[in-house]
């Protein structure tokens, strides 16, 4: 069963959106040639009074399959296009209105001289132009250009109509017809537009949302880099400088100030090192507002619940334990298509340990790409304080991370 829909699970909201909107618009094509070309074929073959020909009843037939299939064409390049992928299809646009216009004119001229009855002639002439408008607004960009579309297609055939000398009550019919089922296509057409082309927008801002974050801890890394290295660097050349002028001039001094710029030299290494490997302090309680702000703004229900029983957490557990948040938001944005996430964090009085739990849904059955070194680095940081990490897979399609780290009582403080 895993294998009949993996092909649906894999894919992210957005290419589920497109996937349910490409193939209704496939479905319209056979809708156009079943609701009229069929309909108004099987009425003219069964019905024995009918005038008209048989063979003309087959050819145009055959005109509306034509038509479904031009407009099934436009649709489909009309969604690349609202997809980013291609430019809009204006040509094919042209040719889609032209083939339209030419099938509505060819429909009513038939009706006007006889050769298509007057019941078969309405169907032929609202389906073909309706579906016409539909795939024309959808390949339109702006919403004040679509919303012409309608009208002017019932305007158009009225006046046709009007012209080719049929009665007054056939003049009003054909123009509330197709008004009304231009608007309703042309509705459903370029609301279905405007919804892929927002989620693909949503997608990419949360895609660009977790570039930000991956850069902004970047930033912070080198700001931090440029803290310890930029005065210590500054202290050593300057130092190297005297103890160089010292020992031109044989000053004993000058011994001191090497003796002192290989200490700077011995504490920055150290420095570096803390940075690196990420054992500067962190606000626990910081990380996790920052996890739920950055979570909540990509579109997530984002629950974040903190339980210490009013425990004051030490801080080497606490900048652990918000590498770990830190890493599981990061994984969150950029991994899977996640609708919820639950971060609990869990201190009973009565234990020895805090938990950290992290959960959230929409994990693809496949991880794409290869796998990353978030994980090995958390559980080195949390190796340090004689911690724990578990992450993998849940039930109902959830991934779960779960970090527990020990306390020693000695240093936990109770709050007042």
């Amino acid at each position: 069963m895993s294998k009949l829909t993996g092909w649906w699970k894999k894919r992210s909201s957005a290419g589920k959106i497109e996937l349910y909107t490409r193939w209704s618009f496939h479905l319209f094509v056979l809708v156009e040639i079943v609701s009229f070309g069929l309909v108004a074929l099987l009425g003219t073959v069964n019905d024995a009074e009918n005038d008209t020909p048989r063979s003309l009843a087959f050819a145009g037939f055959g005109l509306v399959v034509a038509h479904s299939v031009l407009v099934g064409f436009l649709s489909s390049r009309a969604l690349d296009a609202v997809c980013g992928r291609r430019e809009r299809p204006v040509r094919l646009s042209v040719v889609t209105t032209a083939a339209t216009a030419a099938a509505v004119l060819l429909f009513l001229f038939l009706r006007r001289f006889g050769s298509l009855d007057e019941s078969v002639a309405p169907g032929l002439v609202v389906g073909v132009t309706c579906f016409g408008c539909g795939s024309l607004v959808l390949a339109m960009e702006k919403v004040q250009h679509m919303k012409y579309v309608p009208l002017v297609a019932a305007v158009a055939t009225s006046a046709t109509v009007a012209a080719l000398g049929l009665p007054l009550n056939e003049i009003i019919g054909y123009f509330v017809a197709v008004l009304v089922a231009s608007v309703f296509l042309a509705f459903t057409c370029g609301f279905s537009g405007w919804l892929l082309r927002t989620v693909y927008e949503l997608d990419h801002a949360r895609e660009v949302q977790a570039q930000l974050a991956v850069a902004e801890e970047r930033l912070r890394f080198g700001r931090d880099l440029h803290d310890v290295m930029g005065r210590n660097l500054a202290v050593i050349a300057l130092k190297s400088e005297l103890a160089v002028q010292l020992a031109r001039r044989e000053r004993p001094e000058a011994v001191d100030q090497m003796i002192e710029v290989q200490r700077i030299a011995r504490e920055s290494q150290r420095e570096v090192r803390d940075v690196v490997r990420g054992y500067r302090e962190a606000d626990l309680s910081v990380e996790l507002e920052g996890a739920r702000g950055v979570l909540s703004a990509a579109g997530m229900d984002c629950r974040v619940e903190y339980a210490a029983d009013g425990r004051q957490l030490p801080g080497e557990v606490q900048s652990a334990l918000g590498w770990v948040v830190r890493e599981a938001t990061t994984n969150v944005l950029r991994h899977g298509d996640a609708r919820s996430c639950l971060i609990r964090l869990t201190a009973p009085a009565d234990s020895g340990t805090v938990t950290l739990l992290v959960e959230n849904d929409g994990v693809p059955e496949t991880p794409a790409g290869m796998p990353g070194s978030g994980l090995a680095g958390l559980r080195e940081r949390l190796a340090a304080v004689d911690g724990t990490l578990l992450a993998g897979p849940a039930d109902g399609g959830r991934y779960r991370l779960r970090a527990e780290v020990p306390l020693d009582t000695r240093r936990v403080e109770v709050r007042a």
